[in-house]
């Protein structure tokens, strides 16, 4: 394999280059990602369920002690509980973006990695043809064996370079996967929990 990767000549080494910055985006990626389904739908029950026996000072504190977006649109929205229940829905709209926008963060540095990476490998399929081309010239003839490393090259480059992209493709589908489910776990999440801030009301008047 390292002697594959050396035969590809010098456009291997920023395809490489693609792929490690490819992989570290993937990787904090995926370690927030998986940080963040700490607090699923199970913690915005147990809140919701505070709110209705305790109040939403004690909610509040369980939400502080949690990690992910569930527990900051629980905190967010119990933060303005007390102002009454549409503005606990219009701030949670709020902030419910921003958790949005940051589960997506630096999606698009791999988006561009997968982009680069067969870029450059069909780069240096081109620029491996222009090479054998220019061998044919130098040598006055046309025998596989003058061809044959420039060619190789050029082939090399290409499938290098689609592993590259198919292998980023796979890691960002799987990131794609889990920030779907945190939106979802975070739409059922806030639904309990402004159905309960909702009832707290309701059972004061």
């Amino acid at each position: 394999m390292v002697q594959l990767f050396l035969d590809g000549g010098k456009f291997m080494w920023p395809i490489l280059g693609s792929l490690i910055i490819g992989l570290l985006f993937v990787i904090e990626r995926l370690v927030h990602l998986i940080r963040g389904l700490s607090s699923g739908e199970d913690f915005a029950n147990e809140v919701a369920k505070l709110v209705e026996t305790d109040g939403f000072d004690k909610a509040k504190s369980v939400c502080e002690t949690g990690k992910g977006p569930v527990a900051n649109l629980c905190l967010a929205s119990l933060d303005r509980a007390h102002l009454g229940v549409e503005e606990a829905e219009s701030y949670l709209d709020k902030i419910g973006s921003i958790e949005m926008a940051a589960l997506e963060k630096n999606m698009t540095w791999i988006s561009l990695m997968i982009a680069v990476a067969p870029m450059l490998g069909f780069l240096g399929t081109v620029w491996g043809m222009i090479v054998s081309f220019n061998d044919i010239k130098v040598a006055n003839d046309i025998s596989p064996a003058i061809v044959a490393a420039g060619i190789s090259q050029a082939l090399l480059t290409t499938a290098f370079g689609l592993i590259v992209a198919v292998l980023l493709q796979f890691l960002q589908n799987t990131c794609l996967y889990i920030i779907d489910l945190q939106i979802v776990t975070m739409q059922k999440s806030t639904s309990v929990l402004i159905s309960s801030i909702k009832d707290k009301f309701r059972n004061e008047k």
